[in-house]
Order: C-alpha cells, then sequence, then structure tokens
C-alpha cells in the first residue's frame, strides 16, 4: 500500500499484516524503498514493513532540500514506533533518527554505517567532493551518472537482480545532487561524542570485503553498547550481496532484543 510524499513525511510503501511489528527499511544513496530486495521479501511475512523513499529519492523528491536532522524528523513521522534498518545513507539518517527522537525507535540495525568525519579538515575536502559530485550529476544525467557510481569497485558484486536499475532511474538529478549536497558526509555533524546517547538496542553490520567500514561499524557499535557482525563475503551493500547471511544475523538480533520503551 503506497502513500504519496506529504509536507511532513516522506513517500512510502507499506506492506505485511497489520498490527504486526513494525520495521522500517531505509535504502541508500541513488536508490529507492523498493531496493531493499530480499531483506523486504523476508520480515514481510511475520512484520508490517515500511519501505520510505529517502529525501531528494523517488517518490521523496520535493524534500530533496531536507539535511540529516530534517530528514530524521521526516522519517519519525512517516514510519512512526518501529525498529529501523537503514544501509549506507539510510544508516546515516537512522542514527539521526535515534538521537532526534528516540521514543519512536524500538531497535535499531545498521549497515555500512559511519557516524560522520571527525577531523575538520578531512571533513572538509569530503564536502567539496560531494558538492562537485552533485554538479557532476546535473551535468551529465541520471543515466550517465548511474553507471558511472555503480562501476565502482565498492559496487561491482552485486549479482544483476539486486541493481534495480529501473528503481534507481525513478530518480531525479536533481534529486541525486540535492541529497548529496544536503545529506552527503561531507555536510554530515560528527556524531561519535553522541553515541552514548542512544539507548535502544543496536546492531551494526558489514561486509568483510567492505573494510573502512567493518571497522566504522566496529566503533559505532561500541560506543553505543551495541553489537557488530561481519558479513562474510560481502561487500558494501552485504544485504543484496549476501542477503540470507544479513537476514539470519538480523532476525537472530530480533528474537535476543525486546523492544526498546524510550
Amino acid at each position: 500500500m503506497p502513500f504519496s510524499s506529504q509536507s511532513g513525511r516522506l513517500a512510502a510503501d507499506v506492506s505485511g499484516a497489520a498490527g504486526a511489528r513494525r520495521i522500517v527499511l531505509v535504502h541508500g544513496f541513488t536508490q529507492t524503498g523498493r531496493c531493499l530486495g530480499p531483506l523486504a521479501d523476508d520480515l514481510v511475512r511475520d512484520h508490517e514493513v515500511v519501505l520510505p523513499d529517502a529525501p531528494g529519492h523517488g517518490g521523496s523528491v520535493d524534500h530533496a532540500d531536507a539535511g540529516l536532522w530534517r530528514g530524521a524528523d521526516l522519517l519519525a513521522a512517516t514510519g512512526g514506533r518501529a525498529t529501523y534498518v537503514g544501509y549506507s545513507m539510510g544508516a546515516r539518517l537512522c542514527l539521526h533518527l535515534a538521537l532526534a527522537h528516540p521514543d519512536v525507535v524500538e531497535r535499531l540495525v545498521l549497515i555500512g554505517a559511519t557516524a560522520g568525519i571527525s577531523d575538520d579538515d578531512e571533513r572538509a575536502v569530503r564536502r567539496r567532493r560531494d558538492n562537485d559530485l552533485a554538479d557532476h550529476i546535473e551535468k551529465v544525467g541520471v543515466t550517465e551518472f548511474l553507471a558511472e557510481w555503480l562501476a565502482q569497485p565498492m559496487f561491482t558484486a552485486l549479482p544483476p537482480e539486486a541493481v534495480f536499475d529501473d528503481e534507481r532511474r525513478r530518480n531525479t538529478a536533481t534529486g541525486l545532487a540535492a541529497s548529496l549536497r544536503n545529506a552527503g558526509t561531507g555536510s554530515m555533524d560528527p556524531l561519535w561524542t553522541r553515541l552514548e546517547e542512544i539507548t535502544a538496542p543496536v546492531l551494526a553490520l558489514a561486509g568483510s570485503k567492505d573494510g573502512p567500514f567493518v571497522e566504522r561499524s566496529r566503533a559505532v557499535a561500541a560506543a553505543v553498547s551495541g553489537t557488530a557482525r561481519t558479513v562474510e563475503g560481502a561487500g558494501h551493500a552485504a544485504h543484496l550481496e549476501a542477503p540470507s547471511a544479513t537476514i539470519a544475523l538480523i532476525r537472530r538480533f530480533l528474537g535476543a532484543s525486546p523492544p526498546h520503551h524510550a
């Protein structure tokens, strides 16, 4: 059951049994809510699954100017009280959500997450890089940019059925560029010193081949007294490259972690 983006919430698809425990899956950059693939297909069996389009993506292009804090507000209004699962950009949105709206977060699963760049100079370099890439997207358009984006080594292991090319093409150059400028890692306030405020159970996952994010995921988990796990044989998009292993880890965490009550 889809609903449209409104001023206070994101466009989203909702499926599964009404009254079941809710889980919200938040996609990465250049994707849409329908790109969660086998993860959503599995969880919908016994959850109400909400698949929002992040600001600037899919049906939420009218929220392209939202930064991560405003994006967290929109996500809270869209998903309500639930377990939140975020991948990459979606994981960063979920970290902001857990800090800004702890009352709606029952549990938190982060795939390929970072809490930001602490060094001011490094963050400024990344911000310039994000802005340059945003300019490039507007210059070449979505089709050419997606070909370049998916050709990066971190995505070359994606199986064909996990690329979701048609879904990614629902995005616009304007929306993706705005997302980078407003919610890219370069524009993100580093959250490392605030992570201890998060009291919901946290599982931080990273593919074993995604070296930098293995370390970042472990650091995030340590800061929140959560659990870090690696998905063997997977890269950055662990839930798409090794879906069975990722789903098993998430289900084990859900079974062992009662919902948090703020």
